[in-house]
């Protein structure tokens, strides 16, 4: 079983599938929750009243081919409010496409109505008693409502759990970008079309055994006790926010993730069986004589199975976009 600080990287690579259950309010009862709720609001509201101070971050890429341009941008599915709104350079690149493509589009009626089917409470492994325990104690100390807890299975519970780990860092799903690409995308009457289904995102993060998933809560919540899931989550937010590719490149020499054959396989699973299927749909839109927004996890953009060294070897010329500082 990979090691859990692995799941960090689902936070890049795969993880719009959790927006759906993390959006919902902090529970008011709770004094300290109550006070995570509102600093929320405060930072989305500080956020909504200086849009001005927007600028580009994460990863952009345009391709070139039979005459026209597409674009690649590498996203974060947890962030902060001021994140959301595209600087200069990836709002041009929206506004010149013709199509929005995603992971998924969390916005989509039949996408939300597909997510809440699956991510009901059954999970096929009834957890010990100490680990339930533990787990409920986790969700509450997140703030997340019992509501919520009660009603995922505990595997999805505790990647929530995982991915709301930044919250007080001001990290959080609700602001995932992708969604607000979507919400955007459909602003601007743009197509907005998903490269894969709510099925295929929940097998490859649950699949496994039923004693396998038991072992990886297991291993989330030690991550998270000890405090490592919530500086992974930073330290990740942080390179993605400055765009700091060659640091993303050399994500599997700090991510910790990545030392034995299960990690590998896990890593190979999530992003290199994936790509070729992404990258394959973006070339057929964009050979048809679209132009493509392509916005997908930022893991899935680096190595030699990324998506711009994919296309590139289609025969598309790739160039990387810096952003201006």
């Amino acid at each position: 079983m990979p090691s859990t600080l692995a799941l960090a990287r689902r936070l890049m690579a795969a993880l719009p599938l959790l927006w759906f259950a993390t959006t919902a309010p902090a529970q008011d009862a709770d004094a300290a929750c109550a006070r995570q709720a509102a600093a929320q609001a405060a930072r989305a509201l500080k956020a909504q009243s200086e849009p001005g101070g927007a600028r580009d971050r994460g990863f952009l890429w345009r391709i070139s081919k039979g005459g026209h341009d597409s674009w690649l941008y590498g996203t974060m599915h947890v962030a902060r409010p001021d994140w959301v709104i595209p600087g200069p350079a990836v709002a041009a690149a929206l506004r010149e496409s013709e199509r929005i493509a995603l992971e998924l589009d969390v916005t989509d009626a039949d996408i939300a109505r597909r997510l809440g089917a699956a991510q009901g409470p059954g999970g096929g492994e009834p957890l010990p008693q100490a680990l339930e325990q533990r787990l409920q104690g986790q969700a509450r100390a997140a703030c997340i409502p019992d509501a919520i807890s009660q009603s995922l299975s505990p595997v999805l519970l505790a990647l929530n759990l995982a991915v709301t780990a930044g919250r007080a860092d001001g990290l959080d799903p609700a602001y995932g970008i992708d969604a607000f690409i979507a919400l955007l995308g459909h602003q601007l009457g743009k197509q907005v079309v998903s490269l894969e289904t709510p099925e295929m995102q929940l097998e490859m993060l649950t699949g496994g055994t039923p004693e396998e998933r038991v072992e990886m809560i297991d291993r989330t919540l030690a991550d998270l006790e000890k405090g490592q899931t919530r500086r992974m989550l930073k330290r990740i937010a942080d390179v993605w926010s400055g765009s700091r590719l060659d640091e993303l490149e050399r994500y599997a020499s700090w991510c910790d993730c990545m030392k034995t054959a299960d990690d590998r396989r896990d890593m190979k699973r999530m992003l290199d069986e994936r790509n070729p299927a992404m990258a394959e749909q973006v070339a057929a839109w964009h050979d048809g004589g679209e132009r493509v927004f392509a916005a997908v996890g930022s893991l899935h953009m680096i190595g030699p199975q990324g998506l711009p060294a994919l296309l590139k070897a289609r025969g598309y010329r790739v160039e990387r976009i810096v952003f201006k500082r």
